[in-house]
């Protein structure tokens, strides 16, 4: 066993999904570290769909004006390094292990500490977010882009209090920890607003728009607002994603190509567009350079996200995970995908509003292959048959309780006889750790 197998393995004894919302504990870690998330400014993120995307695009367009730039998102496809990126690549398991030593003797310390008064040891999401400050200070970078790992207020990232801040669109997820309503959950991500900071807003509803203008105004924050500032002016179709004109906070912006597909990813491109321009000050007096504006975004990539993984038959693998997601993705399947027809392979948590994803996927759908993915917090086969089957009726799911033998069923459904070959697309999604389980089987 490598010793980051090692490391890897003591994170998750942690508890993967294990959560404390307790700011004082990562504020005692990073203390002891030097607090090297002073090292550098952030551009910090929450949201609840859309957020990865818009921190790669931010972390391209930085890089493009010649930024060294650090990048913190989760949760990870296939490795844990991904979450730490630096100059836009995961750093090596070789530095992981090394932030990790450097890290965990403190981690140790405290939590024995916090045992001796009956409190709980630091989370994984702690010791991920402590080690990606602390790499990014001995890197070092010029700026962090950081997203946040749950809500905003109480969420491990929001020691940064950075001065740039953003919030990508709103939805109905996580409501056990967040609330029921948008407007409770609007309010915990808000809290990554801190007095005198610039926040750049994605088009919210009414109901989580109050909650965010109101944090605003009680700590004298900024505010730049999609539709209002800034926004995607024109959007046309292209051979491997589409081309845009966006208005920023500066100007407008024209003939950007952005090799990732959806309407959803046209805003995220806008909202990153002002965030870059907020962080560098780009305003009415000045505006950023265009062409590196147009490299920073050409060189954006977003796995998980509609990409296609096989071409015969087609494999997209997304990571929709919650209704918000899910019509996202059916709009963008709809307008940018000429598919004859569809077979969905899903694979979702329990906890998540499983119903409401697969009565957004049923009407772009021939058939549905139900199966389960590798997370513990899984919804069980029979459950979510029973759902599809509600939905799609008894003749068009197929119950595959393995992974793989799903994805092997569906290619199957796929290439029958009555197909054009390449005609009918696969779609995998559901979860993030469903389309992590996948690209590992297809990206090998």
């Amino acid at each position: 066993m490598t010793r980051f197998t090692e490391v890897d393995q003591e994170l998750n004894a942690r508890g993967f999904t294990r959560m404390v919302f307790d700011l004082s504990r990562i504020e005692g870690l990073l203390d002891s570290l030097g607090s090297p998330q002073r090292a550098y400014p952030a551009i910090h993120l929450t949201g609840t769909n859309g957020k990865t995307s818009t921190a790669r695009m931010i972390d391209s367009l930085l890089r493009a004006h010649g930024l060294r730039t650090g990048r913190y998102t989760s949760p990870h496809l296939q490795s844990i390094t991904e979450r730490i990126s630096i100059e836009g690549e995961p750093i090596s398991e070789e530095r992981f292990v090394e932030v990790y030593e450097e890290v965990a003797p403190l981690a140790e310390y405290l939590d024995a500490t916090a045992a001796a008064e009956s409190g709980a040891p630091l989370t994984y999401f702690d010791m991920t977010t402590a080690m990606a400050f602390a790499a990014f200070a001995d890197a070092p970078v010029d700026v962090a882009v950081v997203e946040v790992g749950l809500g905003g207020a109480d969420d491990s990232t929001n020691v940064l209090q950075a001065q740039t801040t953003v919030i990508t669109p709103i939805g109905l997820d996580h409501t056990e920890w967040l609330g029921d309503t948008i407007e409770e959950i609007a309010w915990a991500k808000a809290g990554i607003v801190h007095k005198g900071s610039k926040l750049i807003c994605a088009l919210q509803p009414e109901e989580a728009m109050r909650p965010i203008l109101e944090r605003c105004a009680e700590v004298g924050a900024t505010v730049a607002r999609e539709g209002r500032e800034f926004g995607v002016v024109n959007r046309d179709l292209a051979v491997g994603g589409q081309v845009l004109t966006l208005q920023g906070l500066s100007g407008v912006y024209e003939g950007i190509f952005l090799p990732l597909h959806g309407e959803h990813q046209a805003q995220n491109a806008a909202v990153a567009l002002a965030a870059v321009e907020a962080f560098l000050g780009a305003g009415a007096e000045r505006a950023l350079n265009a062409e590196s504006v147009r490299d920073g975004f050409a060189g954006v990539t977003s796995p998980g996200r509609l990409e296609r993984v096989r071409n015969s038959p087609p494999i997209l693998l997304d990571a929709a995970h919650n209704a918000h997601g899910m019509q996202a993705t059916v709009r963008a399947l709809t307008e940018e995908f000429a598919f004859s027809g569809l077979v969905a392979v899903v694979a979702a948590l329990a906890d998540k509003d499983v119903e409401g994803m697969l009565e957004l996927l049923e009407p772009i759908t021939e058939s549905i292959v139900v199966t389960r993915n590798s997370s513990p917090r899984g919804m069980p086969v029979a459950q979510l048959a029973q759902i599809a089957e509600e939905l799609y009726g008894g003749d068009r799911v197929r119950v595959v309780p393995e992974l793989p033998d799903a994805i092997d069923a569906a290619v199957t459904l796929a290439e029958s006889d009555n197909a054009v070959p390449g005609t009918v697309g696969i779609l995998v999604t559901g979860s993030v750790v469903t389309v992590a389980d996948a690209r590992g089987l297809l990206k090998r």
